[in-house]
């Protein structure tokens, strides 16, 4: 998951976050979001106002990356596409959406060869019958996708499996 942020300021982060989590009112947000754990940047000193009895929100130690493994590793995939230092503002839609669908859709050995998505939507699922429901999910406030569209997606992986040999578990 990455979310576009009108600033790093951290009334802003908060916010962004604060409008993501509130996407998911209609299920209960403690089966897909227990805890977040973030650095200690400036940016993300007021995240622990969204702490409440089914969130729990985590600051890593200075200089312990290990901390947040799996989220510095998505931060290095999304950098093969989006290079630090580059401003945000100046990568398109088309670029972030496409870099993320890339990103979900590359199955990991720490999900046994899954992908994101696949457990994300199992997770889903659990909660919501995504047969017989609208379901959507907001990446910002003027961007979501429907359940077609977000398993049109899933695509890129079919692809990616043909392409490698790869059979991803199901």
């Amino acid at each position: 998951m990455a979310l576009r942020c009108p600033s790093a300021r951290a009334a802003d982060v908060k916010e962004t976050l604060h409008t993501w989590l509130n996407t998911f009112k209609d299920v209960n947000l403690s089966y897909l979001c227990k805890t977040i754990t973030a650095d200690n940047g400036l940016e993300f000193s007021e995240i622990s106002d969204l702490e409440n009895e089914t969130l729990s929100i985590y600051f890593a130690r200075p200089y312990s990356a290990w901390e947040r493994g799996s989220n510095e590793r998505h931060n290095g995939l999304l950098r093969r596409c989006i290079p630090k230092g580059v401003p945000i503002k100046a990568v398109s839609e088309e670029t972030i959406q496409r870099t993320l669908q890339w990103c979900n859709n590359l199955p990991r050995k720490l999900l046994n060869y899954r992908t994101p998505l696949d457990v994300f939507l199992e997770e889903v699922n659990k909660i919501v019958d995504l047969d017989t429901v609208q379901f959507h999910i907001a990446i910002k406030k003027e961007y979501s996708l429907n359940k077609e569209q977000f398993f049109d997606l899933v695509q890129f992986r079919k692809n990616y499996e043909n392409y490698y040999g790869i059979e991803v578990e199901r």
